[in-house]
């Protein structure tokens, strides 16, 4: 019962819940408002009777003379207000006309702390109906001791009370529904510029990513939420037009390889007796190669737009730098490598990651190199600076920082027949990175220089 009241809940308008939440508000504010009046009067015209029934008792004592015979009581004649005078022995001494030849009619006791002490009476019989207010003192003293009772009624005091409570009964629960309402339609006019970026931002859609919502002029909540949201719709749009570029220059690049092994193939098919397979059979490895280092690489970007979570452990840099060396020799036998000026740095991170990115790093210098690939290492600064450089036709000036775009070639020395497709650098960039290090170009005259620096390990 409890959760389905709470789903319906839920489910209501956020205006209702406001209005709903705030009324209540209201209604408790209002109700304990009224409570707190109705006690605070009703206290304060109690007290007013209580002081008015001691004054006049305290009258009608001091001009009693124990002893002597009583003549017309201070006050009675009003008619509104009960005396019984008592003697020692219960007998009544005196009384006030409304209350000639009745029984006695009080039996407490005065107060002996000084202070008289008020008592409410029912259903004195002077053909009234209602509660009395009624205090005792004492007048004289030893054996001609005499007690005065003097009561008032609260008939006034309650017709005043009843009036008041009709009043707060009728008026809170119409000033609550006026507030309410009030607050509705405040809620309603505050809440409208919200339904508008609503509609606004239901009627963007993928066909037309550039329209953004309307920023109110008040530099309010709702202005800073527009904002905020238009900054979070031009970074979905950027990243929805990196990825269709990122997907159209995938295709381009498969589409090379691919349509080169389909067009070799159909040839040698077409033409199988006359097809020398040993000759062409190099032709094919090494355009497979290059597919599947372009695959390999659009997989790696793929895991690094996910936001991987790298390890961090202790990793010897010098170590992989030795091990990658070592298996792209093979690959470039044509290139000579110098790792003489390699020493020991110890970085905090991802030791496959930073593998890769060195294996990249390796292979872009050796396609592009004439003849040799200088690999340095040292820890300068606090950070372990990489240094690879080849002897090749340079990077421009202008360029170097472009080339750490995906899918970016310079010039004609730098095609795609080189085997590159323009991600090996673009990898590494965001693996350093990662790593919180730098990655930039500089001119090695001739050739290229790839400086990376990795914060080392503590």
């Amino acid at each position: 019962m409890v959760s389905s009241l709470r789903r319906w809940w839920t489910g209501r308008s956020l205006r209702l819940r406001l209005t709903a939440a705030a009324g209540l508000v209201i209604a408790l504010g209002l109700s304990g408002a009224a409570v707190l009046l109705a006690a605070w009067l009703h206290a304060g015209l109690l007290r007013q009777l209580d002081q008015t029934a001691v004054q006049r008792a305290q009258v009608i004592a001091a001009a009693l003379t124990p002893g002597k015979p009583t003549g017309p009581l201070p006050g009675s004649e009003d008619g509104e207000t009960a005396i019984q005078v008592v003697d020692k022995t219960g007998s009544i001494h005196a009384s006030s006309a409304n209350l000639e030849g009745e029984r006695r009619l009080f039996s407490f006791t005065p107060s002996t702390s000084g202070e008289p002490r008020a008592h409410t009476i029912h259903a004195l019989p002077l053909g009234q109906e209602g509660t009395w207010r009624a205090v005792a003192l004492t007048a004289g003293r030893g054996h001609s001791t005499l007690t005065v009772y003097v009561a008032v009624p609260t008939a006034n005091m309650d017709h005043s009370l009843a009036r008041l409570t009709t009043g707060l009964a009728v008026g809170v629960p119409v000033a609550i529904t006026v507030l309410t309402a009030v607050g509705w339609l405040l809620l309603g006019r505050a809440l409208r510029p919200v339904d508008l970026l609503r509609a606004q931002a239901a009627d963007i859609t993928a066909s037309d990513p550039s329209r953004r919502l309307d920023v109110p002029p008040a530099h309010d909540e709702l202005g800073r939420l527009a904002r905020t949201l238009n900054d979070l719709l031009s970074r979905l749009d950027s990243a929805a037009r990196r990825q269709r570029q990122f997907v159209a220059d995938a295709a381009h690049e498969l589409r090379s390889p691919v349509s080169s092994l389909r067009a070799q193939l159909d040839v040698a098919i077409q033409h199988s007796r006359s097809t020398r397979w040993d000759a062409l059979a190099p032709e094919l490895s090494a355009e497979t190669r290059r597919l599947s280092r372009l695959v390999d690489n659009l997989v790696q970007l793929a895991r690094l737009d996910a936001h991987p979570t790298y390890r961090h452990d202790t990793v010897d840099l010098d170590d992989i730098v030795f091990t990658e060396v070592r298996r792209a020799r093979p690959e470039a036998p044509h290139v000579a490598m110098d790792q003489s000026a390699v020493g020991a740095a110890r970085v905090n991170g991802d030791a496959d990651a930073l593998a890769r990115a060195l294996r990249n790093l390796l292979d872009n210098a050796a396609r592009y190199a004439r003849s040799r690939v200088d690999v340095r290492l040292c820890v300068r600064d606090g950070h372990a600076e990489l240094t690879v450089a080849d002897d090749g036709p340079g990077i421009p000036a202008p360029d170097r920082d472009r080339v750490f775009d995906r899918f970016t070639r310079l010039d004609t020395a730098r095609t795609r027949d080189t085997g590159g497709s323009g991600l090996g650098l673009a990898i590494v960039h965001d693996v350093i990175t990662a790593h919180g290090g730098t990655v930039h170009v500089e001119d090695n005259s001739p050739g290229a220089r790839v400086v990376v620096r990795i914060p080392i390990a503590e």
